[in-house]
């Protein structure tokens, strides 16, 4: 039986050539290789394959009845091998398909998602989920393609991260709390969250006010805080591009904590049209909304 572990399937085209043209010297100045290299891989083809593919005669090389079944094989299969290079090529290059982000649910709902249309439009083939998820899913086996963290996260073989910008939060509440100097922060009744999240930048600066605030509410979902806020349950140290849209009242000018935003890919997104764009994409949109994001601006 001929070995196909000893063929080397890249002596396909030099063979499909030397079929058409009958000539050493012309195959060699087809394909740029030398006659006595072509002479050689030709006779290990057939001493791999067990078989005579060619007779020389003074026309030149003629394919015998074994060389005439395995051209005819050869060409549906290198003519497959290249249209999949071609579609494989077109796909890469394509900014078409899925892409998977995933992030806390507050930068969707507050922010990319005003941005969806615009990117739809310019590419209306693109297929996005939004994964509101805070757990780290796998790069791995994507299941996700990028995700936006509060946060350095901690090094993976599978990623690229770059810090993408930053989050302002300052302190928010109903309109009864408007005039509260902050030398008086510390008498107020609090949103905080519950202690599975006291690690975060938000409670440690919480944990820090003196005199010690009173928290007369503990939730474990930022939606459920600016809610309460809003019906006046207390004052909360909230993301200001939240506390803007939900019309609640900033109370002092300060950005009082800056957390980093992480934009983290797949190693291999940046090989790929449709991941390029969708990169070049979310940088875009923080640098248009820097301000609302970082909360620079007071808004009464």
């Amino acid at each position: 039986m001929p070995s196909s572990t000893e063929f080397d399937w890249n002596d396909i085209p030099l063979i499909l050539a030397l079929a058409r043209s009958g000539s050493m010297s012309a195959t060699g100045r087809q394909l740029g290789v030398d006659a006595s290299t072509i002479s050689r891989r030709i006779a290990a083809a057939e001493k791999a394959l067990q078989l005579r593919l060619f007779i020389r005669d003074n026309t030149g090389y003629q394919l015998t009845d074994a060389g005439q079944v395995f051209v005819e094989h050869g060409e549906a299969v290198y003519g497959n091998v290249q249209s999949m290079l071609q579609a494989s090529s077109q796909e890469a290059g394509a900014v078409a398909g899925a892409v998977n982000i995933t992030s806390i649910d507050f930068l969707f709902d507050y922010w990319l998602l005003d941005h969806v249309p615009a990117l739809h439009a310019q590419h209306p083939q693109l297929q996005l989920t939004l994964q509101a998820e805070n757990q780290n899913l796998s790069f791995t086996r994507r299941e996700a393609d990028f995700a936006l963290r509060l946060g350095k996260p901690s090094e993976d073989a599978a990623l690229v991260m770059r810090k993408l910008g930053d989050m302002g939060f300052a302190v928010y509440g109903h309109q009864r709390y408007a005039d509260v100097p902050r030398g008086c922060w510390g008498t107020q009744p609090w949103i905080a969250y519950d202690d599975s999240l006291a690690g975060t930048g938000e409670m440690q600066w919480l944990a820090a006010m003196e005199p010690q605030p009173r928290r007369v509410l503990k939730v474990n979902s930022l939606s459920t805080m600016v809610r309460a806020c809003r019906a006046g349950v207390g004052m909360a140290l909230l993301p200001c591009i939240m506390g803007q849209q939900e019309g609640l009242v900033r109370i002092g000018a300060t950005v009082e904590v800056q957390r980093d935003i992480w934009l983290l890919s797949h190693r291999d997104a940046g090989t790929i049209a449709r991941f390029k764009t969708v990169s070049a994409w979310l940088s875009q949109v923080y640098a248009a909304n820097e301000h609302l994001l970082c909360g620079a601006a007071l808004h009464r």
